[in-house]
């Protein structure tokens, strides 16, 4: 959107309300961006995902509702519907109203499907982008995710599909690429079969890999590993924790 936010205007079918939405980055507070924290101080209600709560919070206006929408694997989330008709109603108030959402909204964040319910509400709507966490976990293991000669190509992926298995329509080709970082979101669950695919299409097992929990969180765990060994660690793991899982030419640990 062009318009400046939180400006009374209407939109149409008479909506005067407008939604931001923000991302609010991998959950430290400090990673917020000032445009995120001057949307939080002026918000009329906030719907916020799980990983943006605590602390993120406390920028929000004191009088501001706070609405959690957040979807967590394996437990019981709001349907998107919801959360998408939340929007518009709050819109539809005259409310300055901020989704708040983990990362960075369009990676991975069901951006679509809000946009496209706003845009046939016809409420006024901005999006403000946010630190993903694959950014925040190469900062934290203190990585580059690219790497000249060697690593020219970075791809994100997911590591389940709406069903809640391994999407079927992988480039697995694309995924084997040894010259490629790839970053692996929600990958707890079916990295160790992943990890099978990949070995079919000729990744070797010991391609460094990386998995980080809870970034830029004070519980933060980077566990420096291969791609097979991480499938090992994986395998029948809890889906406890928030995690990723980076491999391809990573840098070296730095212990100097």
């Amino acid at each position: 959107m062009t318009e400046p936010p939180f400006v009374p205007a209407q939109g149409r079918d008479g909506v005067t309300g407008f939604v931001s939405i923000v991302g609010s980055g991998p959950g430290d507070p400090e990673l917020l961006t000032l445009k995120a924290v001057a949307r939080l101080r002026l918000a009329d209600a906030v719907l916020y995902d799980d990983l943006s709560a605590g602390a993120i919070l406390d920028h929000a206006r004191p009088a501001a509702e706070l609405v959690a929408v957040g979807k967590r694997a394996g437990r019981p989330s709001p349907k998107q519907a919801h959360v998408s008709r939340l929007l518009i109603d709050y819109a539809a108030t005259g409310a300055r109203v901020v989704r708040l959402k983990s990362g960075d909204p369009t990676v991975f964040g069901r951006l679509e499907e809000e946009i496209s319910a706003l845009t046939a509400a016809g409420v006024r709507f901005e999006v403000i982008p946010g630190v993903t966490s694959a950014t925040a976990a190469a900062a934290a293991a203190a990585m580059p995710l690219t790497r000249r000669l060697t690593a020219r190509r970075v791809q994100f992926i997911t590591g389940h599909d709406t069903a809640g298995g391994l999407p079927s329509d992988l480039n697995l080709a694309a995924l084997a690429d040894p010259l490629a970082v790839t970053v692996v979101f929600m990958p707890k669950r079916h990295f160790p079969e992943l990890a099978d695919m990949l070995a079919a299409h000729g990744l070797p097992g010991d391609t460094p890999a990386l998995l980080a929990e809870n970034v830029s969180h004070t519980d933060q765990v980077l566990v420096r590993d291969t791609v097979a060994g991480l499938a090992r660690r994986l395998g029948g793991a809890r889906l406890e924790t928030p995690a990723l899982v980076l491999y391809g030419p990573l840098a070296e640990e730095n212990n100097d």
